[in-house]
């Protein structure tokens, strides 16, 4: 089988924007990524089911969201929004209401794009965060993640306030304020993904390099803590910064990405037991491992190291979750992020 891999890119160096290769899943091997799309600063990648892919997108002082239809075999432009400041870092999709969210790092937003089956997109609200942490980075709100819980709520991760938001979401994509969960102060929460069961939800902390297990009341849209678990060795003394996050479909095994141990911290989750074990660290062969992504088969990862240009294909043991390296030195220019579009 062949598997579309895209990665997204910043341009600060040699990059000219998205990059495409292809995952053969029979001969375990990722083909060379060639330039897919030309664009400013494409950092993060979502992929929706009428064959359109949103893109971050830069613009001289502006930044915003593409969008392209790849229902052929060359991408075209269909639309962009675009503000003054720096671009947004994260896209959410919800693809029954047709809405796209994005989270702005820089400037402590959340803002709602109405879009339809060409990527046609009109902004329709945006919300300003305020607040701030104990850590120099905390300075002030810093939005990382804007995206659906399983009741179809948004989920919203402020790394600089130390807050996990939850909103309502109207059809014409207008946001409702309905629950706030503060994680322990430092931890710097930026990325969250949930357990197939709905129940519960892992939230990775940049700052502090901990992973937390919550619960997810679906009734209300509110959090609660259960327990948290390092990312990184107790002997780790240099610089880390927790990043991406992703849960095996199973829900059985969960991985964070350290950016600075280079590695993926493997984890057990025993639903039973509300409990998650680490089984292992796995190199990434590269530095910075910004953004990783399983396939759909969930046999393999494919990770994108940002600051030694890099790619890095793994092999996964469904049954115990542990990782293998099985192709690196896959020459990716500043990419920090992966998507799967098959």
């Amino acid at each position: 089988m062949q598997e579309t891999v895209l990665f997204g890119t910043y341009t600060k160096k040699s990059s000219k924007g998205i990059y495409r290769a292809i995952l053969n899943t029979d001969q375990k091997t990722l083909s060379a990524p060639k330039v897919f799309v030309e664009i400013q600063n494409p950092t993060y990648l979502r992929y929706s089911a009428d064959n359109v892919l949103y893109t971050i997108s830069k613009k001289d002082q502006h930044g915003g969201v593409a969008s392209y239809a790849l229902s052929s075999s060359t991408p075209t432009f269909q639309n962009e929004v675009l503000a003054a400041g720096a671009p947004p870092c994260y896209i959410g999709i919800d693809e029954e209401k047709q809405l796209v969210f994005t989270a702005n790092y820089h400037e402590g937003t959340i803002t709602v794009l109405k879009t339809d089956k060409h990527g046609k997109l009109v902004k329709k609200d945006e919300v300003r965060h305020h607040g701030s942490g104990p850590r120099p980075e905390q300075e002030k709100s810093h939005v990382h993640y804007t995206d659906l819980t399983p009741d179809r709520r948004l989920a919203v991760c402020d790394l600089g306030a130390d807050k996990l938001y939850t909103y309502d979401v109207s059809f014409d994509g207008k946001l409702n304020l309905v629950a706030e969960f503060s994680t322990a102060a430092g931890f710097a929460p930026r990325h969250l993904v949930f357990h197939p069961s709905g129940k519960y939800a892992f939230l990775a902390g940049e700052l502090s390099s901990k992973l937390a297990l919550l619960a997810y009341d679906q009734k209300t849209g509110r959090f609660t803590h259960i327990m948290t678990v390092s990312t990184i060795p107790a002997t780790w003394n240099k610089h880390n910064g927790a990043a991406a996050i992703r849960i095996s479909q199973d829900g059985k095994f969960v991985y964070v990405s350290n950016r600075g141990h280079n590695s993926l911290a493997v984890f057990a989750f025993d639903a039973a037991k509300k409990h998650l074990d680490l089984i292992e660290y796995a190199p990434t062969q590269g530095d910075f491992p910004r953004d990783f992504m399983l396939d759909a088969t969930g046999k393999f990862i494919v990770v994108a190291n940002q600051n030694t240009d890099n790619a890095t294909l793994l092999s996964r043991d469904t049954t115990t979750g542990k990782l293998t390296c099985i192709q690196k030195d896959i020459t990716i220019p500043e990419g920090v992020c992966v998507a799967f579009i098959d």
